[in-house]
């Protein structure tokens, strides 16, 4: 039937063109709209509106404005197979000038151990001298990251010998310790406008001897006479942190540590078969190499003021022990 030559057929072809012809008349700026908010660009997250706390283990590569401050007090527990180490340590920072950053960090812990006796108390470990100069900075567009010298000077202020029968009351190394570190930190916009912040920093470490007496941290025993050479230790550490928003944060930290070999000489007094003419002792405790993983969650209160919970994980490697080391850590700038 051809409804176009009956009145009834063509009221309906009219009714259903006209119908048609208003569902496009509405279709077309709905299309536009769809169009236009497909093709809009997605808004990129600016960096003062991320905010930040840090990894848990990469430094920034940043310099505090002159004038201002940062303390970061971490709690942290080395968990091992038969041990616990509670420990602490604060980046106690100020920067003197715009470029150039000074502080120290200082340390402290307790010890546990499985079958044996524990630290009598909390001691204090090892203090460090920090100085940190900015070389270049990084800017939104710029392929240039932030980048910075450290130095560090680690003084032997921690227990490390003359020990007795309590080993786990060493917190030192005896040594003096010189870390030169090169920091590194840039930017990352993802597809869908959020920040990837990533910091590579890489340190060569070296240290003195340390004169050695009785029972040690290097493994020696009542009566020992001699000294401690610790090798020098490498580590590079790749971070990121994705910021989830405003105020939450992703982050992790994947590292490697390759310290050299730790030689210990010298004698035993106490040796009842050379009283006289005492055995000299040789001990190499050899190199080790160690690969590291540490995520961990930040929440900033604001710009200044942020906590991170992290666990870093040693996953062994050779002359390592697998260790699992949970974190709190605070940050306050002003």
């Amino acid at each position: 039937m051809n409804f176009a030559k009956t009145s009834f057929g063509s009221g309906l072809v009219q009714r259903a063109v006209s119908g048609v012809i208003a569902m496009l008349a509405l279709a077309v700026p709905i299309a536009n709209a769809q169009d236009a908010t497909s093709a809009a660009p997605i808004m990129r997250e600016s960096v003062t509106d991320a905010w930040w706390t840090g990894p848990m283990l990469a430094n920034s590569a940043g310099t505090l404005p002159r004038g201002h401050f940062l303390i970061e007090p971490y709690f942290y527990d080395v968990a091992g197979a038969n041990s616990n180490s509670y420990g602490s340590l604060t980046y106690m920072l100020y920067g003197v000038t715009d470029k150039f950053t000074a502080g120290i960090v200082p340390t402290g812990g307790f010890n546990t151990v499985s079958g044996g006796p524990s630290s009598a108390g909390m001691g204090l470990g090892d203090v460090s001298l920090l100085g940190q100069y900015g070389i270049t900075q990084f800017h939104p567009g710029s392929w240039v990251p932030s980048t910075a010298i450290e130095v560090e000077e680690t003084l032997p202020t921690g227990r490390y010998d003359r020990l007795g029968d309590r080993p786990s009351d060493g917190f030192g190394s005896g040594a003096y310790s010189t870390l030169v570190a090169l920091n590194t930190q840039t930017y990352f916009w993802m597809p869908n406008g959020r920040i990837l912040r990533m910091r590579f920093n890489v340190s060569r470490t070296f240290s003195s001897e340390a004169t050695v007496d009785d029972a040690s941290v290097y493994g020696t025993t009542g009566g020992f006479r001699g000294h401690a050479k610790p090798g020098g230790a490498s580590f590079v550490d790749a971070a990121w942190e994705y910021s989830l928003t405003k105020k939450w944060v992703l982050a992790l930290d994947a590292t490697y540590r390759h310290a050299g070999n730790t030689r210990v000489t010298g004698y035993d007094l106490l040796d009842p078969n050379n009283l006289a003419n005492p055995t000299n002792i040789v001990i190499n405790l050899g190199s080790s190499d160690a690969f590291g993983l540490a995520p961990a969650v930040e929440y900033n209160f604001r710009p200044s003021l942020g906590v991170l919970l992290g666990t870093r994980v040693i996953a062994g490697g050779h002359n390592t022990s697998i260790t699992v080391t949970p974190a709190l850590a605070i940050n306050y700038v002003h």
